[in-house]
């Protein structure tokens, strides 16, 4: 049976497992082999043309998953395609919610836009600066932020927005300029208005984002990562603060298998007794929580009655954070 050619696996793997139907003939490997190597599974075809090796996909997150095929439909266009949109996100690694990951979106010299089956090409921006992550061309991540916030809605574009300006990608005036660049009309200029007002780059973690974007729809006053003092000492720095008596925290990040997990389970627990004692409240908020917001302000509002009745005021102070 064939396999598929070593020489062609060593330049799939250098582009972290993607490769085109165009690279694979130069290698010798006509259309046919890669139609067998698909049907026993050693390939996956993402779209006419663009493959990936499948052990390269294994194990990993759908978000990742969406990143490699984005690489292979880049690899299986001409050298004039950038991603673009959510596409140029995962390009780069930041976390996409509720975004459409069948469909891929590209710009390029065109003069209109088109649509080939589960890929968009749109106009590439005059004057867009290129970006290149790992050998693919990339608008500017300000741009496909934009992009996304426009297309997509506020809020997957948040979420993002938060990630890359936590991790130093992008500030609210790359995003300005980009918007400014890009030349939108009066309703798309008013998304990326409540975009820059929405952001945070304190953020630590998409579920914290999601969070304070169902905390602001619920018209709560609060601050977000604030440090927490009392009688002893420093407490912890807790994901938000409500109305200065109750403790936000979402719980997505920690897991308590094991012995490891097992004691930060139990230093949790001390650091909410201490919390708690000092006169607050602590709700935890999971992934399933954020898709409940009448819940949620149930569950908030409970907390900050119990606080009041236990304690007339908080006995310690709180530092820091970012009000909204």
């Amino acid at each position: 049976m064939r396999v598929l050619d070593p020489a062609l696996a060593d330049l799939a793997t250098s582009q972290e497992g993607a490769f085109s139907a165009a690279q694979a003939a130069r290698f010798g490997v006509a259309s046919l082999d890669l139609h067998r190597l698909v049907a026993r599974g050693e390939l996956t075809r993402v779209r006419r043309g663009a493959f990936v090796m499948s052990v390269a996909l294994e194990g990993l997150t759908a978000e990742a998953r969406y990143s490699l095929e984005t690489r292979a439909v880049l690899l299986s266009r001409d050298r004039g395609s950038w991603a673009s949109h959510h596409a140029a996100l995962a390009v780069s690694g930041l976390p996409l919610v509720g975004l459409d990951l069948t469909r891929y979106d590209v710009c390029a010299d065109v003069k209109h836009e088109s649509r080939s089956g589960s890929v968009t090409t749109h106009c590439l921006p005059v004057g867009e600066p290129a970006l290149l992550v790992r050998g693919i061309s990339s608008v500017s991540t300000e741009t496909a932020l934009v992009q996304t916030a426009v297309r997509h809605g506020v809020r997957p574009a948040v979420v993002a927005a938060d990630a890359a300006m936590h991790g130093g990608l992008v500030s609210e005036d790359k995003i300005a300029d980009a918007a400014a660049r890009l030349g939108l009309g009066v309703r798309a200029r008013a998304r990326i208005e409540s975009l820059c007002a929405l952001l945070d780059p304190a953020a630590e973690s998409p579920g914290e984002s999601l969070t304070r974007l169902l905390l602001t729809g619920l018209g709560m006053s609060f601050r977000s990562q604030v440090d927490i003092r009392d009688s002893v000492g420093f407490v912890g720095r807790v994901d938000f603060l409500v109305e200065e008596r109750v403790i936000v925290e979402f719980d997505g990040r920690v897991k308590y298998a094991g012995v490891d997990g097992r004691d930060a389970l139990a230093r949790e627990k001390a650091r909410e007794d201490r919390l708690r004692a000092a006169g607050y409240e602590v709700v935890r908020l999971t992934w399933a929580d954020l898709e409940r917001p009448d819940t949620v302000a149930r569950l908030i509002r409970e907390a900050r009655a119990r606080a009041a009745s236990r304690h007339p005021s908080p006995e310690t102070f709180a530092q820091g954070g970012r009000g909204r």
